[in-house]
């Protein structure tokens, strides 16, 4: 008997972040996922290749699926033996419909389980420096949907229940209906200058919070042309805001910044922007392929301890030479007496994650700068040395490693080819919302992204982490306007925030 299994999982408020760890389990692990619009598209990166992807729509006013539809497709796949993940924004169960999913599932006989998720209605507030409950302020939450079933004929907010509980309010789903909303508040008794906080695509770098009263939020939204997807909350924890607003206080917060480094290594510049406040996304411009000539390379693999230096030049290479070396070898010490030198503390850091010791290191991330501290090091005359790199790399290192007399093998141990598809949406995403910023951690990357042809929205600014790309990058017409004093991911972090915190708060804020 073939027996499937649907998932329920919350998604959190936005910030990929707040997904739980079981949710990316399930992500893993899922046959089949339906994704609400809400749910941040980073998350589809975590779905094993081959897995079917569709989304419900969801949107305001917009279904791809209607309800019924979505629950019988659930029902369709998880009978058929698949493992299906409902992919729902915040908590499935905190007006998200799962419940009626789940129900559809149960009445089914299939097997579900629920994965909750960080709901919006605690998250936007922190978020925004508002405590929903606060010993000296509010003990009490109350939580309402604004959102209805447009078929019901009248509506069943109990207006004088929430106007006449204590404490915080907070509405989900209600910003397009906000002031027939605050009226029946306002009408139910509750005090018009009680404070209101909307907040906008919470927890994500292009949050926006507006403040009023709730006499005039709703007319102040409308002027602000403030749309969903948003989160309302209403009481005196709102006044708190003012000495608790952390998120929006960040030295990148909302600047929208595109990553071009492969899928596999834009993780770690992504986070890194992410938590100083940026609105980063991942657009892969390249990704990487084994060694063109794979025999040659692990031939050389093989021999590697014949050789007096192996010299790594990106953390890329470093991976595929011992990716190939253990499949050959099964202990470290059959790397001999072969000493190892490294371009920039990245990739000597990677060299060290396989608890082995660096014995030259070039700061920069320049082969230039790796030669003069090779030579400080040793005489490179009548020296083996084996460049374990990518394929048409820069022949400066070995060039003038010959002219010094040494022995040079120079092997391909990858190369970089342009990426083909858009798995994150990032390509889509810079077309459609554009960005403050580029990235380019190497001449690759920057290659590859001109050669997209996207249109440039107005006032781009591009990031170089050193100045071979930033050679590249001019040569291909665009401008510099940041490049990394320490030619690696937290050095150019380190130049983007000063670049930006030396402007206004004006200009390095999205308001």
């Amino acid at each position: 008997m073939i027996h499937g299994i649907c998932y329920l999982v919350g998604a959190g408020p936005g910030d990929p972040m707040l997904l739980t760890l079981k949710g990316r389990e399930c992500l893993g692990i899922a046959d089949v996922v339906v994704y609400d619009y809400l749910s941040n598209p980073v998350f589809l990166g975590y779905v094993k290749e081959g897995a079917e992807i569709l989304c419900a729509g969801k949107k305001a006013g917009r279904h791809t699926l209607s309800q019924p539809e979505i629950n019988a497709l659930l029902v369709e796949r998880t009978k058929s033996g698949k493992t299906v993940v409902r992919l729902k924004g915040g908590d499935p169960f905190l007006f998200g419909r799962g419940g009626e999913e789940a129900v559809a599932l149960a009445e089914a006989g299939c097997a579900f389980e629920v994965v909750p998720g960080v709901t919006s209605a605690i998250a936007a507030p922190a978020y925004a420096g508002i405590p929903v409950t606060h010993r000296d302020h509010n003990t009490v939450l109350t939580i309402f949907t604004g959102h209805e079933d447009p078929s019901k004929p009248e509506t069943s907010v109990d207006f004088e229940a929430i106007a006449r509980a204590p404490g915080t309010k907070v509405m989900l789903m209600g910003i397009k209906r906000l002031e027939s909303i605050t009226g029946g508040l306002m009408a139910a008794g509750m005090d018009k200058d009680v404070p209101v906080a909307l907040i906008r695509w919470a927890t994500t770098g292009r949050q926006q919070t507006l403040t009023g009263k709730l006499c005039d939020i709703a007319a102040k939204a409308a002027a602000a042309s403030f749309e969903p997807p948003a989160v309302a909350v209403f009481g005196e924890a709102v006044n708190l805001r003012a000495k608790l607003s952390w998120f929006e206080a960040l030295p990148l917060f909302g600047k929208r910044i595109a990553v071009t480094r492969t899928r596999q290594q834009a993780g770690d510049l992504v986070s890194r922007l992410r938590a100083l406040g940026a609105e980063a996304f991942e657009m892969p411009t390249i990704r990487l392929e084994p060694a063109p000539d794979k025999r040659v390379f692990y031939e050389t693999v093989a021999y590697s301890h014949s050789y007096d230096w192996i010299v790594f030049t990106s953390a890329n290479g470093v991976d595929a030479f011992f990716k190939a070396f253990f499949e050959i070898y099964h202990d470290a010490r059959d790397l001999g007496a072969a000493r190892i030198a490294a371009v920039g503390p990245e990739t000597a850091a990677r060299v060290r994650a396989f608890h082995l010791q660096v014995d030259v290191c070039a700061e920069k991330f320049v082969a230039e700068d790796l030669i003069k501290a090779l030579q400080k090091e040793t005489s490179v005359e009548n020296l083996k040395i084996l460049l374990a790199r990518a394929e048409g790399a820069r022949d400066v290192l070995a060039t003038e490693l010959t002219r010094l007399g040494a022995i040079v093998d120079d092997v391909p141990a990858y190369r970089t080819v342009p990426e083909t598809e858009d798995v994150c949406g990032g390509i889509r995403r810079f077309r459609e919302e554009g960005a403050d910023l580029v990235t380019f951690t190497s001449s690759s990357t920057a290659e590859n992204f001109h050669a997209l042809n996207l249109a440039a929205p107005p006032g781009l600014c591009h990031a170089s982490i050193g100045p071979v790309t930033s050679r590249t990058m001019k040569k291909l017409g665009m401008s510099v306007d940041i490049e990394a004093g320490v030619h690696d991911i937290p050095g150019l972090v380190s130049a983007i925030v000063k670049f930006y915190t030396g402007k206004s708060k004006k200009t390095a804020s999205r308001t």
